[in-house]
C-alpha cells in the first residue's frame, strides 16, 4: 500500500472525475517534471492553471500562469510541486480555496498537512505522480 493509504479506486475516481487542476510550482523548463506533468494534464483535457509567481501572466502549454493559488480561480485539485517542508502552506491554501483534492508529487510527503486536509474533508494524495498513476491504472479520459 502507498504512503497515503488510498485505494486504486480512489485514485481512479480522482483522475477521471476532476476537471480543474492548479499545478503549484509549474516550470517553463522542459527538463523539470512539473513542466512535463503540466503538459500531460493539459493534453488529457483538464482545465489546468499553472501557478508560479515568477512566470505569472506567461503561457505554459497554452494555459496562463497564475501568480498564486488564490488567483487560479475555482479548482478541484491542487497538484503540489514543492519541497515537503513547503507543502503544508500550499495544502492550507488549497483548503481555503475549496479544493477537494490535494496531490503531493513524488517525494513530497507531509503527513501533518495531509491530516489537516482530511479533517477539512479533502482527499490527500502523497508521494504519487498523476502521469504514473494514469499509466499504472490504464486510464484514458474522453
Amino acid at each position: 500500500m502507498s504512503i497515503d493509504g488510498l485505494s486504486d479506486d480512489t485514485i481512479r475516481d480522482i483522475l477521471l472525475n476532476t476537471r480543474h487542476i492548479a499545478v503549484v510550482g509549474a516550470s517553463a523548463n522542459p527538463a523539470r517534471p512539473s513542466h512535463e506533468v503540466t503538459g500531460f494534464l493539459v493534453r488529457q483535457g483538464y482545465a489546468v492553471v499553472p501557478v508560479n509567481p515568477g512566470l505569472a501572466g506567461q503561457s505554459l502549454h497554452g494555459a496562463t500562469v497564475a501568480p498564486s493559488l488564490e488567483a487560479a480561480g475555482p479548482l478541484e485539485m491542487v497538484d503540489i510541486f514543492r519541497r515537503s517542508e513547503e507543502a503544508g502552506a500550499v495544502v492550507d491554501e488549497a483548503i481555503a480555496q475549496g479544493a477537494w483534492v490535494v496531490w503531493m508529487q513524488l517525494g513530497v510527503v507531509d503527513t501533518a498537512a495531509a491530516e489537516r486536509a482530511r479533517q477539512a474533508g479533502l482527499i490527500a494524495v502523497m508521494d504519487r505522480c498523476p502521469v504514473i498513476e494514469f499509466g499504472r491504472l490504464g486510464l484514458r479520459r474522453a
